[in-house]
């Protein structure tokens, strides 16, 4: 699954590659998210049996993803950027390979070799396969079963923090998050489409949401002081213009208060302090 927005150029290369897996997925799904430009034409040209959705106006990646999830066929589902793609072309077999005889098993995650770290194309050497709190859309087996058990993405985030707060679910359910080598993930990283303060707010104003539904009392108050300090000292350390907006995701973070209070499904502590551990 795979959800762009204005990336015609970036979504074309993918679908090439796409058409080379070996062997070849049972469906993709791509979801062309409030796109402007020719994306949808360029799909159909380079994937034709590819299921395009289009969102006008466009719901978020997050959304975009929880529905794809949710209609998918297959059991094993590969998420992907519009930039980003298996660099085996073996690689769904691998992944197969992977989640067989562990049900537990509800998320692998891969090593990216990005252009927004550079010294990652040419590293060799990934790690040995591990446990994690978090995972990247951008190149991540999820088993559908599973996700349907629980709440799955929170569409209300738009864009960014699915990730933690998913594999978050997990781990409280007794399901595991891995991190592995078995494949790595060419992603081009494209800047089209990118404001890093933008993402900054998301992503701040989604963790306090994801901490308000998740963290247990007495904790809760504790740990939502603490996220909005760390993300502060993270705008402070970027300078006068980051640091004077800040307020602008406290503000989208108190109106949604009332909402997500109503989803509060809080995770024992144990489990908690398990996943807030985690690399």
């Amino acid at each position: 699954m795979i959800t762009t927005k204005n990336r015609a150029e970036d979504i074309s290369r993918t679908c090439r590659v796409l058409q080379k897996l070996d062997p070849p997925p049972l469906e993709i799904i791509i979801t062309a998210d409030g796109c402007t430009d020719q994306t949808a034409e360029v799909v159909r040209a380079e994937l034709p049996r590819a299921r395009i959705i289009i969102n006008t106006p466009g719901l978020g990646s997050v959304a975009s993803r929880d529905r794809m999830m949710r209609e998918a066929k297959g059991e094993l589902v590969l998420s992907l950027d519009d930039d980003s793609y298996p660099e085996q072309l073996d690689g769904l077999a691998r992944l197969a390979l992977l989640f067989e005889g562990n049900p537990r098993l509800a998320i692998a995650h891969f090593p990216q070799r990005t252009d927004e770290y550079p010294e990652s194309l040419r590293q060799a050497d990934f790690g040995p396969a591990h446990p994690t709190r978090s995972f990247a859309n951008s190149g991540a087996v999820l088993k559908r079963s599973i996700y349907l058990q629980l709440d799955g993405f929170e569409p209300g985030f738009f864009h960014m923090y699915e990730e933690p707060d998913y594999a978050l679910q997990c781990m409280a359910a007794g399901y595991e998050v891995l991190f592995t080598p078995v494949v790595t993930i060419r992603h081009h990283f494209s800047r089209q489409d990118r404001n890093e303060m933008r993402n900054h707010h998301r992503h701040a104003r989604n963790e306090f949401w994801s901490t308000l539904m998740r963290c247990p009392f007495p904790y809760l108050p504790v740990l939502i002081s603490y996220r909005i300090a760390s993300q502060f000292c993270c705008a402070w350390k970027r300078g006068l213009s980051w640091t004077i907006r800040e307020p602008v995701w406290w503000c989208q973070a108190v109106a949604g208060i009332a909402y997500y209070l109503k989803k509060r499904n809080p995770i024992p502590w144990s489990r908690y302090l398990t996943w807030l551990r985690l690399r």
